[in-house]
């Protein structure tokens, strides 16, 4: 029975963020040999940006539209989402729809994206206490920017994380850019703490447009601005999640759960 496995992300145009992507690449390679391995974006946007470039890249379910005309009947489709919000129901939605057709795919699993379970917290928040920068000093913040949701209660996941993370690292926290906490939630934590520098870095899998310009921006909305204008020394990481080999890793963990149903 022929089988695949489906990378969907919301993906990127941003050239040098594409290396997240590169890092999921080989190590999905590497747990899964000898496995067809295929990749689909979900942002209508980027694709477009990316196509006028010459990179073609397929929607998810183009994807799985190709899988099917070419013979395979069970595929496997690994959400690279952080949360289980709008796009990953989305994906959940129109992927088995495929499972349905007359002559489709028999089989079509979705496996749950970063954070999908209080182990999964876990596992997250020490790798990325992990990889802050050895150089912060105990009085030092580190500010992570998660993309947030407006409109879906996985959004509360970013709350959370962000309590988990002050209960072990006391100066450590998690904003939004699209959601909640926000920049000013977590601005008087700061202040009050009598911080002095502020690392900031993505939550996300790729250091894309919002870590870039956002984040890391010179723009005078950008968390790096705003902070400066309040007297913090800012020092940007610019490495998205997705290149830790501790995150992939649970994102793979997922996988080999869905991987074990077909």
């Amino acid at each position: 029975m022929k089988q695949a496995i489906l990378l969907v992300t919301f993906g990127t145009s941003v050239p040098e963020a594409q290396r997240a992507f590169e890092h999921i690449d080989v190590q999905t390679r590497t747990a899964f040999p000898g496995t067809e391995i295929r990749w689909a974006y979900t942002s209508p946007t980027i694709r477009k940006k990316l196509s006028g470039r010459g990179i073609p890249i397929d929607s998810p379910e183009i994807a799985l539209a190709r899988l099917m005309d070419e013979g395979y009947r069970h595929a496997a489709v690994l959400s690279l989402h952080t949360i289980p919000g709008i796009e990953f129901h989305n994906l959940c939605h129109n992927a088995k729809l495929f499972e349905r057709m007359h002559g489709g795919l028999q089989r079509v699993v979705v496996a749950r994206p970063l954070l999908s379970s209080q182990e999964d917290m876990g596992r997250v928040i020490q790798c990325l206490l992990q990889r802050i920068p050895q150089s912060r000093g105990p009085q030092d913040g580190v500010l992570f920017m998660g993309h947030g949701s407006r409109n879906h209660p996985a959004g509360a996941l970013y709350s959370a994380m962000n309590y988990i993370l002050q209960d072990v690292s006391p100066n450590t926290y998690v904003a939004t850019a699209q959601g909640h906490p926000t920049l000013s939630d977590v601005l008087p934590r700061l202040v009050g703490r009598n911080i002095g520098k502020v690392y900031l870095m993505p939550f996300m899998s790729v250091a894309g447009e919002h870590a870039r310009k956002d984040m890391a921006g010179e723009q005078r909305d950008s968390w790096k601005s705003v902070l400066s204008r309040h007297g913090f020394e800012c020092r940007t990481i610019l490495t998205g999640t997705a290149e830790y080999p501790e995150i992939v890793a649970i994102w793979l963990d997922h996988l080999r759960e869905v991987l074990a149903q077909l």
